[in-house]
């Protein structure tokens, strides 16, 4: 078996942009492109660039050949693989756009349009709103009010991002309680070191409350690049003002259930901002507006649609001649001010209105929901009967678990409602292809959106079949269950696939098992082990012990592996609930600052949950067996190969975020899966699969803070 290194590139940024599935997949892509002419020129790059995700229905072979015809006015003029590589994330960003100025109608989530894709242009608008929301909450921060509040006309936002702190401080704002604060550097003068901790917690921990972190690492952040920063943000604040928008925070949702839509698990589904606009409609339905709001963008420039909204909800602020006005900017100023006697803050101007921004429309939007939802107070005395029994709260910690690991992963689809979302099956090999590429085939499978309901069942089929070929024990489970949303079968599936993605990430480190299989029973021994060699007495007989609870061992075993990383005056010794609690909520907050990626919440710790558990030591030991491949650094220059040499760039998780961009087409053809020959320059043929699946290995707080 041959060792893993990887496609290398000699650019360090250029590598950062793909994971090394995507790098193999280019590489091929390209490879037989050159073979079919004997050399690569640019007027063969059109078709080829209409086959990648990101390009593909996005943008027409014309429009590709016009923009690389301004930088290449010699279509015979060959191409390098790098200048391939920079030039697809360069149609990538005219792509998505492009896409952004429609309205982007269909996107799958609201989370997945502002950091998944290399844009350069910088919305003043947003930044100052984003500027405008983070002096607002963090003003009387006892560490930040030193330099709040900012000036949005500045680049002050930037500049503050640098230190990591802000932006850990903003994600507890979003979703109290995420990071432990105690893990926090915030010396006034930070090291580079100590600077790259914070940063690497922001990032694991925005994955963990269901951002899309794809294409960005801690270096972007150190270097303050405005338009992943923005994103980041966008992001963040999205989480906060959308978190009330699900039934367990607000039953009375319900409400929008009618004649149309009888089945409330089908409500229960939606992502926030669909939800949002479900509310929305519904109102404005009651208020006679004939049409239908399907977007925050082109669909609300004209401020009809929020003249009738205030209407409907607040006809003590709102006025008839609103609804008359012929010019829309007049209009919009006139319902901002409206708004804003409903004590809802300014996110954006009449000029935002009248151009259809949608980030800034859905804030406002967000905004007159949390101020004046218009519900009927009898709906106060619903209750959504969900996670009553001991099971159902297990169910749905580990429910979210498995929907922040898949988010996290990369994948095209973003997963709002697990046992939904997967029931046509799509969802699950696109999960199964990142973790284990190849292994789905592509041409019986169905994409949605699917009518057929046999079409459904071929796909879970095909789940289950591939989880045979994993060796996964699926007694009793078929592709119908799946289909059908069994829940526990499903968990039992995820799980499995978890283990699988954790195991081979390890295994393929190659470094204490040399090639053999990694079992359970190596992970225990391996952490019984270090805690032994650092001089700790703790030691625990299984991941289901009961000693876990108090947290002790897991905070030796992040010392023994990063001795400085542990703050023991902070420690309790776990004897009570409320000290075993606050050792499990900082223990996840120093395994995310180390770099490994975990979703699981204290309780999984404190109620000593054996999978939970299992996954959070496997992460460490991963890190662990990084580190020694690559050993850390201290200078500011070394710090940055870290994150960015080819042969580490797997070894940092919170690098490795930055290389988890998922925009390639691996579709199970000759063209994306042709092999690559070891004497290609800068290529190498992988044999071990996994080398770029984030250790994502359990539960976490999900996008609404449940």
């Amino acid at each position: 078996m041959s060792t893993f290194v990887g496609v290398l590139v000699s650019d360090p940024w250029l590598q950062s942009q793909f994971t090394q599935v995507e790098l193999r997949s280019l590489k091929s892509k390209y490879i037989v492109a050159q073979r079919q002419t004997g050399k690569l020129t640019v007027k063969d790059l059109p078709p080829l660039m209409l086959k990648l995700k990101g390009l593909k229905d996005e943008i027409s072979a014309e429009e590709i050949a016009t923009t690389l015809s301004e930088s290449y006015p010699d279509d015979s003029q060959e191409i390098e693989f790098e200048v391939f590589l920079k030039e697809y994330l360069n149609l990538q960003g005219k792509s998505a756009a492009k896409k952004g100025a429609s309205g982007a109608k269909n996107s799958s989530s609201f989370l997945k349009a502002t950091t998944t894709t290399l844009l350069h242009h910088i919305n003043e608008s947003e930044k100052a709103s984003y500027v405008a929301h983070i002096n607002s909450f963090l003003g009387e921060d006892s560490f930040l009010k030193k330099y709040l509040p900012m000036d949005p006309n500045s680049n002050d936002l930037f500049n503050l991002i640098r230190d990591g702190v802000l932006l850990c401080k903003l994600i507890n704002v979003a979703v109290p309680g995420t990071i432990d604060e105690r893990a926090i550097n915030t010396k006034r003068v930070l090291n580079p070191w100590e600077r790259n901790e914070n940063h690497t917690l922001c990032l694991n921990s925005a994955k963990a409350i269901g951002c899309t972190v794809v294409n960005i690492g801690t270096q972007d952040l150190v270097e303050g690049r405005p338009h992943l920063i923005l994103g980041l943000i966008s992001q963040i604040i999205k989480i906060q003002l959308l978190a009330d928008l699900n039934l367990k925070k607000t039953p009375q949702l319900v409400e929008l259930m009618d004649d149309d839509n009888k089945d409330l698990e089908e409500l229960m589904a939606l992502a926030p901002d669909k939800m949002l606009l479900k509310w929305m409609n519904h109102h404005l339905k009651k208020a006679g507006y004939q049409k239908t709001v399907t977007n925050f963008s082109t669909d609300v420039k004209d401020g009809e649609a929020y003249a009738y909204l205030l209407k409907a909800l607040a006809p003590e602020v709102s006025s008839e001649t609103t609804i008359d006005v012929k010019d829309p900017s007049e209009r919009a100023k006139m319902v901002i001010e409206q708004a804003e006697k409903l004590d809802c803050k300014r996110y954006l101007t009449p000029k935002d209105i009248v151009e259809g921004s949608p980030n800034l429309n859905l804030a406002f939007v967000a905004q007159i929901f949390q101020h004046r939802n218009g519900f009927t107070t009898d709906n106060k005395q619903i209750k959504i009967t969900q996670a009553s029994t001991p099971d159902d709260v297990v169910i749905s910690r580990e429910e979210r678990s498995f929907r922040m690991w898949i988010n996290s992963l990369g994948i095209a689809t973003y997963v709002n409602n697990l046992f939904e979302d997967v029931k046509n099956g799509w969802v699950l090999l696109e999960v199964l292809d990142k973790v284990s590429p190849g292994c789905v085939k592509w041409k019986q499978a169905s994409k949605p959106p699917i009518k057929m309901p046999f079409r459904k069942v071929e796909n879970c089929n095909q789940v289950i079949n591939i989880g045979r070929e994993l060796n996964f024990s699926l007694v009793n489970l078929a592709g119908n269950d799946i289909v059908q949303g069994n829940k526990k079968l499903i968990l039992a599936y995820l799980w499995q696939l978890m283990r699988f993605n954790i195991l081979q990430l390890l295994k393929n480190l190659r470094c204490q098992s040399q090639g053999k299989e990694i079992t359970d029973a190596d992970i225990l021994n391996w952490a019984n082990s270090k805690v032994s060699s650092a001089g700790r007495s703790s030691q625990i007989e299984s991941f289901k012990d009961k000693s876990i609870a108090t947290g002790i061992f897991f905070l030796e075993l992040l010392s023994a592996v990063e001795s400085r990383v542990v703050n023991w005056k902070v420690v309790t010794k776990g004897e009570e609930e409320e000290d075993r609690k606050l050792n499990a909520t900082y223990i996840i907050s120093v395994a995310r600052k180390l770099g490994c990626s975990v979703f699981l919440l204290p309780e999984d710790i404190m109620e000593v949950n054996q999978k939970m558990i299992m996954t959070l030591t496997a992460s460490i030991m991963y890190y662990s067996l990084q580190k020694q491949q690559c050993p850390d650094t201290k200078s500011q220059s070394e710090e940055r190969n870290l994150q960015k040499t080819p042969s580490c760039s797997s070894l940092d998780e919170a690098s490795s975020l930055a290389e988890s961009v998922s925009n390639l087409d691996l579709e199970d053809d000759a063209t994306s899966r042709a092999p690559l020959e070891s004497g290609d320059a800068g290529s190498t043929i992988e044999v071990t699969s996994n080398s770029t699946v984030d250790d994502a290995t359990s539960n976490g707080k999900d996008a609404t803070g449940e």
